[in-house]
């Protein structure tokens, strides 16, 4: 996969944040990591609005529960119209099944690229927290685990509920958190460490969003 087109111009970002950090923190065990954090904040709000319309997409799906329920209720003996009349109330209120899982679709090719970005980086002996050394993996397994950790919760929040895509998100949930886990035994600690981040933001931002459109819902129900 040549991902140079996105490869280079997020390799010149992060020297950017790095040099304007490291003019104010000279040490390198302290403005690698806030350099890989701020990145990883910046992504995110770049992203901001996929995460929106995913999340509202999610909430519609468990809006329209009920309704679904009736219709594979009417055609349990006919599981292939039960699924096509389904897709018809998904269209017709405008859902993503999949929703959950775009956010980190997404969010593969920029893994891929800071890949090479931080293979090119000079970050030896650049320790970040309890790790000694970002360029390397982390030697005691912690990035690893928060990794399959934040991964399947970020997912998790973003699944919709119920039916049998939801089971079927949950497996693809589930599936992408372990193999991040195992992914992340090997890769560099830097890279890890901006997966971390970024699931963390990904939670916070779900969880906000989701109050903020609870509240649009319990508020319209009141005008009603």
């Amino acid at each position: 996969m040549n991902l140079q087109f996105l490869t280079s111009p997020l390799e010149k970002f992060f020297y950017f944040l790095h040099s304007g950090i490291h003019t104010v923190i000279p040490n390198n065990n302290i403005s690698f990591g806030l350099a890989i954090i701020l990145f990883t904040v910046i992504i995110r709000l770049i992203l901001l609005p996929l995460s929106i319309k995913q999340t509202k997409s999610t909430a519609k799906m468990g809006a329209i529960q009920p309704e679904m329920k009736k219709v594979q209720e009417k055609y349990k003996k006919d599981p292939q119209k039960s699924q096509q009349e389904v897709m018809k109330l998904y269209k017709e209120n405008g859902v993503n099944p999949m929703g959950g899982c775009l956010p980190m679709l997404v969010q593969m090719p920029i893994l891929f690229a800071l890949y090479a970005v931080f293979q090119n980086l000079n970050m030896q002996h650049a320790g970040f927290l309890w790790m000694p050394d970002l360029s390397l993996p982390d030697p005691y397994y912690i990035l690893p685990i928060l990794s399959t950790v934040t991964t399947y919760f970020s997912s998790k929040l973003m699944q919709p509920p119920g039916g049998a895509q939801s089971k079927q998100t949950s497996t693809m949930n589930t599936a992408m958190a372990i193999f991040m886990g195992f992914m992340s035994l090997k890769f560099k600690g830097a890279l890890v460490l901006y997966w971390v981040i970024n699931n963390v933001i990904q939670v916070i931002q779900t969880v906000v969003i989701n109050k903020i459109e609870l509240g649009k819902t319990e508020l319209a129900k009141k005008q009603i």
